[in-house]
């Protein structure tokens, strides 16, 4: 793995890692930034949400625990004045026919070993997060968000 910064003036950079992908950084505009790109400690954040989409694939492959879709919903928790995140909070919604135990195991082994995630567990950041699973006919009753659950009528 490789990356390589460039910087582009005030705190905008741009990223490459070797294989022909870019990513700009920069700062909120309150915090002095242009605002042209995520902060690095967001794209941390994001790269924990890719990082639990992509194992909970390889999980849920191996478990043979099949989905139709899924949505991670993250939010990192950084105290005012603290010079990094103290937690990350989140919601994966999950498209399945599988049982919320079932879910619940793939989603627990898919945070421990995810290699983000392994990395703020290290740091003594906890990721805690909440399993939702909508079977994928409600699901597909209420269009294309996992999320997002009517109430029961009557």
């Amino acid at each position: 793995m490789q990356a390589r910064a460039t910087w582009k003036g005030g705190f905008e950079t741009h990223l490459e890692d070797g294989r022909g992908h870019r990513v700009t950084v920069d700062l909120p505009v309150d915090e002095g930034g242009r605002d042209v790109g995520t902060s690095a400690l967001e794209l941390m954040v994001l790269s924990l949400a890719g990082c639990i989409s992509t194992i909970f694939a390889l999980i849920a492959e191996k478990r043979k625990l099949t989905y139709d879709g899924m949505t991670i919903s993250l939010t990192a928790v950084r105290p005012r004045g603290a010079p990094t995140i103290t937690k990350v909070e989140g919601r994966i919604a999950v498209q399945s026919a599988a049982a919320q135990g079932e879910v619940e195991t793939v989603v627990r082994l898919t945070v421990r070993t995810c290699p983000v995630g392994a990395l703020l567990e290290r740091a003594h950041v906890p990721i805690e997060v909440e399993v939702v699973v909508t079977p994928p006919s409600l699901a597909a009753k209420q269009g294309s968000d996992p999320g997002h659950v009517s109430p029961e009528p009557g």
